[in-house]
């Protein structure tokens, strides 16, 4: 029987360097509903950023993050797949977990120029997302829990990684697919079969294609992510969260439309 595909929209603050995430979120949950018919679930409400540490964000956030999580854990109890915009990398902190208590052997596709496995300690920017995906893995206690295990990751596109991150990397053989390697072959290896659920943080892109925060030249085209889409779609899909899409260039620009990036994540998105 075909699972029931849900959609959510996180519309709270997480670690926000400025305020073009939360409506880049909206903009696309409003385009999931026009393709889908099907209106998502939205999770808090925009707040201005603050641009503050770490700690002083995640201490805003955490109720907001705490009210996503329940929303997934319901998702995945009902045995559905969770099609999610979640502005900002940060809110991995808590998918991430439900993630693991529902399909604990899933495979975790990371598409990021970053690795965001930095705990505090090691962290060069303090910022509250380059420790997205460290909580969930055990790295660090950010409050919302863990489960996952670093065997279970996939990097796909970093190309700006720190130090830490690059041991860490070595040291636990994690697979890491650059822009340039053979994307489709290596991640269907790399994914052996396991159930798949996706961060796609939007500045695994090449700069240019889509608004995004940080900018890292040499990144994937949309052909490529869509090649990338076509494998995981071979295999169990458990949902997909996408992250740091803005909707415009710059603060008061003129909105940019998600739908050239909805288009290349189509094999994921179709009903099913």
């Amino acid at each position: 029987m075909a699972k029931l595909t849900e959609y959510t929209v996180f519309q709270g603050r997480a670690g926000d360097h400025n305020d073009l995430a939360i409506p880049g979120a909206w903009a696309i949950g409003e385009e999931l509903a026009r393709r889908s018919g099907v209106s998502p679930d939205v999770i808090g409400r925009p707040e201005p950023a603050s641009n503050m540490g770490w700690r002083e964000e995640l201490d805003a956030a955490l109720p907001t993050l705490k009210a996503m999580q329940l929303r997934l854990d319901d998702v995945f109890a009902r045995g559905g797949i969770s099609i999610a915009a979640t502005s900002r990398c940060a809110v991995s902190l808590a998918t991430l977990p439900a993630v693991a208590r529902h399909y604990p052997s899933a495979c975790i596709i990371w598409f990021d120029s970053h690795g965001d496995l930095n705990p505090p300690e090691a962290s060069i920017s303090g910022y509250l997302g380059g420790l997205a995906l460290a909580g969930p893995v055990g790295l660090w206690d950010s409050g919302l829990g863990a489960g996952l295990r670093l065997d279970q990751i996939v990097l796909v596109g970093q190309r700006d990684l720190d130090p830490y991150e690059l041991n860490l990397i070595t040291q636990h053989r994690i697979p890491h697919i650059k822009p340039e390697d053979d994307l489709a072959n290596e991640l269907r290896k790399a994914i052996a079969g396991r159930p798949v659920y996706v961060h796609l943080d939007c500045d695994v892109l090449e700069p240019g294609i889509v608004p995004t925060d940080y900018r890292c030249e040499g990144g994937l085209s949309l052909d490529d992510l869509q090649s990338c889409c076509e494998v995981i779609a071979e295999h169990e899909f458990v949902g997909i969260e996408i992250a740091e899409f803005q909707d415009a260039w710059e603060s008061d620009g003129p909105p940019v439309s998600p739908n050239a990036l909805l288009d290349a994540l189509r094999p994921l998105l179709a009903q099913r």
